[in-house]
Parts: C-alpha cells; sequence; structure tokens
C-alpha cells in the first residue's frame, strides 16, 4: 500500500483510524515503565557515577553531602529539563507532520530554530547577553517572530496553504542561517558563546529554567491534545476535513501557535536539537497506529524516552566528558531519516 499525499501513515481508502485499545495499553505501560527506568539513570549516570540506592537516598532524604548536592542541584533540573524538552519536540513534530500533511516534516521546517538562533546571536553581539534566561528570552521572541512571518507567507492565498507554509520555512531559514553565519564569521566572541548553545545541550538546567518552561508547553501540549479529532479529519485532506465540518484554515493555525510555543520553548531553553520532532511520531504510528489522539498522546512520553536516553548515552561514551544530546540525537536521526525517505520513494507503508 503507497503513501498519499494525505497524512502520513493514512492512506485514500482509510475512512477513519482504528484503535487497538489492548495494543495501546500495552505500548502504553511499557513506555511508562521505560520513562520511569530512565527517570532513575539519569540521576545516577555523570561525570561522577552514583549508585542507583545512593541516588535514590540523596533525592528522597536530601542531606548535605557531596552526592546529595549532585542529585538536588544538578541532575534533577537536567533530568526534568530532558522530560520537558521531549514532550514539548515530540508533540510539536506530531502536530508539524498532520498539519503538513508530510511525513518527513519537523518543527524545523516553520523557521523557529533558525529564529530562535538568530535572536540569540543578535543579543550576544549587540547586547552581551550571556545568562541562561537572558538567551531564552531573546531566542522566545525570534522563534514568535519568525513563526509570525512564515505563518503571514504561508496562509495569504485560501488554496496550497501547505506547500506556501513548507516554501516560506525552507526560505526564512535559510535567509537566517545565512545572517546567522556573517555575524559569527567576523565576531569570534559570540561565536564562541552562541556554538555551545547550538550544538543544543542539557548540562545548563536549573530550576528557574525548568519552571519557566512547564506552564507554557503544558498549555501548548493540552490544546494540541484537545485538536486530535480535528486533526483526524485534517489527516484526509482538506476537502475531506471541510466536508466533515472542519474549519482547516483555523484549526492549521491554531496548530501553528501550539508548534510555535512547543518547539520555541524548548529550543530557548537547550538550543536547536534536531530529529526528535521528526522520529517521535514515526514511532509512535509504527506502535499504535495513526489516530492523531493516540499519536499525540504517546508523543508525551516517547518524546522524553527518545531525549533522556540521548542525553544518557552521551554522558555515558566519552566519560569523565559528555556529547551534547543534540550531537546524540543528530546521530541516531540521520539515519532514520534516511530509512524514512527510502519508505516513503518507494510506496512502502
Amino acid at each position: 500500500m503507497s503513501l498519499t499525499v494525505g497524512a502520513p501513515g493514512v492512506t485514500s481508502d482509510t475512512p477513519s483510524p482504528r484503535i487497538h485499545p489492548l495494543r495501546v495499553l500495552v505500548v502504553l505501560l511499557i513506555c511508562v515503565a521505560l520513562l520511569a527506568i530512565l527517570l532513575l539513570v539519569s540521576i545516577a549516570v555523570g561525570a561522577r557515577p552514583i549508585p542507583l540506592p545512593d541516588a535514590w537516598d540523596a533525592l528522597r532524604a536530601g542531606g548535605d553531602t557531596t552526592e546529595a548536592i549532585v542529585v538536588r542541584q544538578l541532575r534533577v533540573p537536567r533530568t526534568l529539563l530532558a522530560v520537558i524538552v521531549g514532550i514539548a519536540l515530540g508533540v510539536a513534530g506530531a502536530v508539524m507532520q498532520v498539519i503538513t500533511r508530510n511525513p518527513l516534516a519537523e518543527p524545523g521546517l516553520l523557521g523557529v530554530n533558525a529564529g530562535a538562533s538568530l535572536a540569540v546571536v543578535l543579543s550576544i553581539s549587540l547586547l552581551g547577553v550571556s545568562g541562561t534566561l537572558g538567551r531564552m528570552g531573546f531566542a522566545l521572541v525570534g522563534a514568535g517572530l519568525a513563526a509570525v512571518m512564515v505563518t503571514w507567507l504561508g496562509m495569504r492565498s485560501a488554496t496550497e496553504d501547505v506547500t506556501r507554509l513548507v516554501l516560506a520555512g525552507l526560505a526564512l531559514s535559510a535567509s537566517m542561517s545565512a545572517v546567522i553565519g556573517v555575524i559569527t564569521m567576523f565576531d569570534s566572541r559570540t561565536f564562541d558563546s552562541y556554538r555551545f548553545w547550538m550544538v543544543g545541550a542539557l548540562s545548563s538546567a536549573d530550576m528557574p529554567t525548568v519552571a519557566l518552561l512547564v506552564g507554557p508547553i503544558a498549555v501548548a501540549a493540552v490544546i494540541a491534545l484537545l485538536l486530535g479529532a480535528h486533526f483526524n479529519a485534517m489527516a484526509l485532506g482538506d476537502d475531506i476535513g471541510t466536508g466533515l465540518g472542519i474549519n482547516v484554515r483555523r484549526i492549521r493555525l491554531i496548530g501553528l501557535v501550539v508548534l510555535t510555543v512547543l518547539c520555541g520553548c524548548a529550543t530557548a531553553a537547550v538550543g536547536p536539537i534536531g530529529f526528535v520532532g521528526l522520529v517521535v511520531p514515526h514511532v509512535v504510528r509504527l506502535l499504535i497506529g495513526v489516530d492523531q489522539r493516540m499519536v499525540l498522546l504517546m508523543s508525551l512520553l516517547v518524546g522524553p524516552i527518545l531525549v533522556l536516553a540521548a542525553d544518557i548515552l552521551g554522558r555515558l561514551l566519552v566519560r569523565p566528558g559528555e556529547l551534547e544530546v543534540g550531537i546524540v540525537t543528530a546521530f541516531v536521526g540521520a539515519p532514520v531519516l534516511l530509512l524514512l525517505v527510502l519508505r516513503v520513494r518507494t510506496g512502502v507503508k
């Protein structure tokens, strides 16, 4: 069965997605258990390995030992940030693929990553911003402005919104990347500060950052879940969605706003992390099917699992140093992207 221009994994002869409750329940329980294991491993693994019982005691009882300080002040914020970023990127990827009806789409196509990156570069170069919270503020503004520009350019016409959106996002990303390249080429101080942010890292995590992200990401994720039924209709095509009573243009616009908040917050906090938004929806659809309600729900678990696993792997591979999570996800995501391209080109479902 070949893929059509419809939603990823949804074909024209599929009137509605089917849910297999037992399969969904089994996958859900496995994902919850795996996430719980990764949470424990994350607070125990690092440049200073801490046995799991000691890490749990430090987390539960506190104290002023070195292990307790490392667990509470460094690894707990880092673990929580990985979970929040994983949720944001996983759900953003699912939303992006359904509103563009492109199985190879990922949140960066909207220009959010490029907008955040350019704002960070300008804040460092022109204003000398160096703090994490300062960079986050400018990155959020840049991501929002980029999304507004792409949305305005891509939805000016009543037809071919999807194609215009993708082309506008690609064009804007290319232009902003060129500006970033020029600035960092002639400003070594900005380049030195920017290069640590651009690879996507969780090492600078702290509780204020986590607290700042929880609210907007939670609200955006809930809105995405509530739109699941509308996304199912959109997945069958704009004409069919309209025939089913869905205001496709409005739902797509709301989806773009949700996507911008999710991807913008994640990028602002840790830098651009690629491939998570691309891989997570495909993994979920492979496990439970194409019902967008379930895809969005399971992305809340699979996204954190992928980011946490990448972060733990990065800490283990070059101990006592570490590989940033963005580098690890790129190594994992690039082969997956090639496989997805081959599947689409050969018509394999």
